[in-house]
């Protein structure tokens, strides 16, 4: 007999206990998700621990910073793959593994959050061609099944600074446009050439040479920002299987400034995506891409909207999304975006489509993971803006702050310290955001 399951997530200042999402289950205490094997075993087997070494590197380590303990994978199960997805300890480096290819029992929608010990970390390693792997995502745990054995991976805690960057980092993918491709052979050749260690601000270019890619020191037409190529190293022991590398990121030219690029590796039955920070001090928790749809004035209404008739399609398009909602695309690209705040939105630049990651989270927590949020409101609580006839002052502390804001382009300016450093690159300040809701709630 099989039974629906659900509970909701929590919030601990440790991170967020993650909810069931769906799924069915044989007995009421163990429901599962997915439930069967994989038809790439030893790949799939390879992609698992290379998700898992990326939580456990980190890229950075500022000064007098003790660096933190491995994080472990986010695994999801929708009705078109499985995913398996992780942050690098510094948060500059999002990696994810879709397995398409399943042999599966029982397969729906859900999410957790599991450890990949050492006793794992061993079983999948000795995964051979042509040898079973048969996974079972529970709503508490993660089962693999080797030839030699059964493991158990239990549910922990995700942490908060991860639910920020999977809602950064796939704001960020979807604004990417293609713009290198290789083979496998050129792929494996490009990563072999990259250098295992970097300067903490060193910025580098991936640019066309002939057949394959070289890195240079300043961008060109094409080119794909790769500050701290290192963080491409992980994917080594995937390389003999990777049979095309597509390389994404915005539009470079000479003036370009350091971006973030997403690197997608095609596997037989799978592909790994590794996307990273403009550069490796910068994790994707704090790149603010997600703050002006979040501050629009009907996005939370849009978003409850958006939200009942999403359902669980494995692929999300805005433009129909608009159509069933009848909301214009824009207002649909803001919606979704308060969604994807709270993790329950991905993007997948192979299908250039958003993907459901069923992770609930109460919406009144949003002010916690976007603390620049938090502070616009105290602004507008304390009568802090006052609007001029091009723009608004916004009071800070001591200190009053000019704010324009252009309408047609989504453009914004302050004459905060912020706004000298970043100008647009790390989305906007409290002040601007302050300024907009003034101007949403007047009009």
């Amino acid at each position: 007999m099989q039974y629906t399951y659900a509970h909701p997530s929590t919030l601990t200042d440790q991170g967020l206990q993650l909810a069931t999402s769906g799924g069915t289950l044989d007995r009421v205490d163990e429901p599962h998700f997915f439930s069967g094997f994989v038809e790439n075993p030893h790949i799939v087997a390879r992609g698992m621990l290379t998700v898992a070494d990326y939580a456990a590197k980190r890229f950075y380590t500022p000064v007098n910073t003790v660096a933190i303990a491995a994080l472990d994978p986010v695994v999801t199960s929708t009705p078109e793959s499985l995913r398996f997805e992780s942050f690098s300890g510094c948060c500059s480096a999002y990696a994810r593994l879709d397995v398409t290819d399943l042999d599966a029992e029982s397969q729906q929608s859900g999410v957790t959050n599991v450890d990949i010990n050492i006793p794992l970390r061993e079983a999948l390693a000795g995964v051979t061609p042509g040898a079973p792997l048969h996974l079972n995502v529970a709503d508490d745990a993660l089962y693999v099944t080797t030839m030699d054995n059964t493991l158990e991976e239990k549910k922990v805690k995700l942490p908060l600074r991860w639910v920020k960057g999977l809602a950064e980092s796939q704001r960020i993918s979807a604004s990417m446009t293609l713009q290198q491709e290789l083979s496998g052979p050129q792929a494996k050749k490009f990563i072999a050439s990259l250098p295992g260690a970097s300067s903490p601000k060193a910025v580098m270019w991936a640019t066309s040479a002939l057949r394959n890619l070289r890195l240079a020191s300043k961008p060109s037409p094409g080119a794909v920002c790769l500050a701290g190529p290192e963080r491409l190293k992980p994917i080594t022991p995937l390389l003999p299987y990777v049979t095309k590398l597509s390389a994404y990121s915005a539009d470079a030219d000479s003036g370009s400034h350091p971006q973030s690029s997403a690197w997608v590796f095609e596997l037989p039955g799978a592909r790994f995506t590794v996307v990273i920070s403009p550069v490796k001090t910068r994790g994707f928790s704090g790149e603010g891409s997600l703050l002006m749809s979040l501050s629009s004035e009907h996005a939370a209404d849009d978003a409850d909207l958006i939200s009942a008739v999403l359902a669980f399609d494995p692929r999300i398009d805005i433009n129909d999304l608009a159509v069933q909602t009848g909301l214009t695309p824009d207002r649909a690209e803001h919606a979704l975006q308060v969604l994807a705040s709270t993790g329950q939105v991905g993007y997948d630049l192979s299908t250039g489509s958003y993907f459901h990651r069923p992770l609930p989270l109460d919406p009144e927590v949003v002010g916690k993971l976007n603390a620049r949020l938090a502070s616009a409101d105290e602004l507008l609580a304390k009568n802090a803006v006052t609007p001029l006839a091009d723009g608004f002052t916004v009071r800070s502390g001591s200190n009053e702050y000019t704010v324009r804001l252009d309408d047609d382009t989504y453009a914004f300016a302050c004459t905060c310290f912020w706004f000298a450093k970043h100008k647009d690159t790390r989305g906007p300040c409290k002040h601007v955001l302050a300024a907009r809701a003034f101007r949403d709630r007047a009009q």
